[in-house]
């Protein structure tokens, strides 16, 4: 069962759990109801064993003789018993009948559902009543047929039987329908986000009008798109600003390295050598550039922020470019504190040093 599960579409899975929930709610309910309607068919039909045993004593109280005589009904019955288990009175259907219950003598009123009266095999509802006569304590025996009530429970309950089912049926209809178009927008966003290749990094989702969790996933996911589209930029500028500057120093290496071959013995080894050095050393400079700009271009890069001293960064700078032969004026170089990271700035003014004794003339002014 968990495997398939698995495999069902988010809408069916839907659809089941409220389906499930909704039939053990109306279960549930339908249970209660059936209950709490024999509680008030009970209730109703005690109430009515009361009233008639309250006129069947008041009719007795008046005439003993004839006050059970008048009922002839086959489905309720009445006895007087007194505790010795003579019968004083009894209505015509318990006519030369024993004592029901064979003469139990109560103490107070109580009422219960017997299956054993001798009139008939069904259930009766009887109430038993102390009472005192002419005769000494005696007990009342009072009591009604069931099947009315029990039919109006079974037709209850028949009804509810079909007609849950068919409540729960169109409820699974009814939210399959809504779960589907709850997510119909989903699907058009899912549609829209696979059709979207590397070339088409421009286009965007729909975003519905309803301003609800579906339209906050569109938003969201445009703003996605926005970001890998600005990536893939700076990944196609990097790799062009790569090739053009990773061009020329190997085109001087190579170009040194053709003429050594084709001119073997007549070219200078160790200038050549040297060249070749300060290409390689160049081109490390290059590709160390480069990879800060690839890192500068991450959203997650940490930059440091320190009191720095700048002039000491330039004058490091400088020796290292004097070092290398070239000459440079320094005499406008004053104290400077600034915050910001020291590499970073470093590599900042050796890039410009480089640039700076690459195309000066005769000497460099800093």
């Amino acid at each position: 069962m968990t495997a398939v599960a698995k495999g069902w579409s988010l809408r069916a899975r839907i659809t089941t759990a409220a389906t499930v929930l909704a039939a053990a709610l109306l279960a549930t309910i339908a249970i209660a109801l059936v209950g709490v309607q024999r509680r008030e068919l009970v209730a109703n039909l005690d109430h009515t064993l009361e009233v008639r045993a309250d006129s069947l004593l008041a009719d007795y109280a008046r005439n003993p003789t004839d006050a059970f005589a008048s009922s002839n009904d086959e489905d309720r019955l009445a006895q007087l018993v007194t505790t010795n288990g003579t019968v004083l009175a009894a209505t015509p259907n318990l006519d030369g009948a024993a004592p029901l219950h064979g003469g139990d003598a109560v103490d107070y009123q109580i009422v219960r559902t017997v299956h054993d009266l001798p009139i008939e095999d069904d259930s009766f509802r009887l109430l038993s009543r102390p009472v005192d006569t002419i005769a000494g304590p005696a007990v009342l025996h009072v009591a009604e047929n069931v099947d009315d009530l029990n039919d109006s429970i079974r037709i209850l309950t028949t009804s509810l039987l079909v007609t849950l089912p068919l409540a729960t049926i169109v409820l699974a209809a009814l939210v399959w329908w809504l779960v589907g178009r709850t997510l119909r927008p989903v699907e058009a966003i899912r549609a829209e986000v696979a059709d979207i290749g590397g070339s088409g990094l421009d286009r965007r989702v729909p975003v519905p009008s309803t301003a609800d969790e579906v339209a906050r996933l569109a938003t969201t996911m445009n703003a996605m798109l926005d970001r890998i589209a600005e990536s893939t930029q700076r990944q196609r500028r990097f790799t062009a600003d790569a090739s053009h500057e990773l061009r020329s120093p190997l085109t001087r290496i190579r170009t040194h390295l053709e003429l050594d071959l084709a001119h073997h013995g007549e070219r200078d080894i160790d200038g050549t050598l040297r060249e070749l050095l300060a290409e390689t050393v160049a081109l490390q400079r290059l590709v160390d550039d480069l990879l800060q700009l690839a890192r500068a271009d991450e959203t997650s890069t940490v930059w440091r922020s320190e009191p720095i001293d700048l002039d000491d960064i330039v004058l490091r700078e400088a020796r290292r470019a004097r070092a290398a032969g070239h000459s440079l004026d320094l005499g406008r170089v004053s104290a400077a504190l600034v915050l910001g990271d020291p590499d970073q700035l470093s590599r900042l003014v050796r890039n410009l040093l480089d640039n700076a004794t690459r195309h000066a003339r005769t000497h460099v002014a800093i």
